[in-house]
């Protein structure tokens, strides 16, 4: 399985629902990854998307632990066992994990790469992602030359869970 997240560099992905800064390339890059793949995400983060509805073109598997929670256009599942079962039916390079923190928490040992954009700056935040840095099971295997979005520098790096770290 795959993820994808936004990080500055306390690894901070969020504050107060909202994401630390929109980068359109960001965005783009996102977007490219994800179109036609599935993506797992978290109740709340579903709700901060545009009038609260499942990404188009990709299929929506929401893990919310309130049994009466649905959602049009989505799969909605309430536990990470009910979630791997449904992800069965899926190639596991299709996947991704879209957020928010504590869904990342609960799938990172369940993923093997990991598209981080690394932002150079330091937010406020109330919402962390793992730091793949300080992890010996993971190492950037690919990372783009670094881009700015206004003043703010930041990059697109490849994280792998290395082979001899199995969970």
């Amino acid at each position: 399985m795959n993820l994808i997240v936004a990080v500055d560099n306390n690894w901070a992905i969020g504050n107060k629902n909202e994401l630390l800064i929109r980068i359109p390339n960001d965005h783009k890059h996102f977007r490219e990854e994800t179109t036609g793949k599935v993506v797992v995400l978290g109740r709340k983060t579903l709700e901060t998307f545009p009038q609260g509805l499942p990404l188009k073109n990709r299929t929506n598997i929401i893990l919310s632990t309130r049994k009466d929670y649905t959602v049009k256009d989505a799969i909605v599942v309430n536990s990470v066992e009910e979630l791997l079962d449904e992800l069965k039916h899926y190639a596991d390079e299709d996947i991704y994990i879209i957020g928010g923190d504590s869904v990342y928490k609960q799938l990172l040992p369940y993923c093997d790469v990991a598209h981080v954009t690394k932002i150079d700056h330091e937010y406020e935040a109330d919402a962390y992602f793992p730091n793949l840095d300080e992890d010996a099971e993971w190492e950037i295997t690919a990372d783009s030359e670094e881009q700015t979005y206004f003043d703010i520098p930041y990059q697109f790096l490849r994280y792998e869970r290395k082979k001899n770290s199995r969970r």
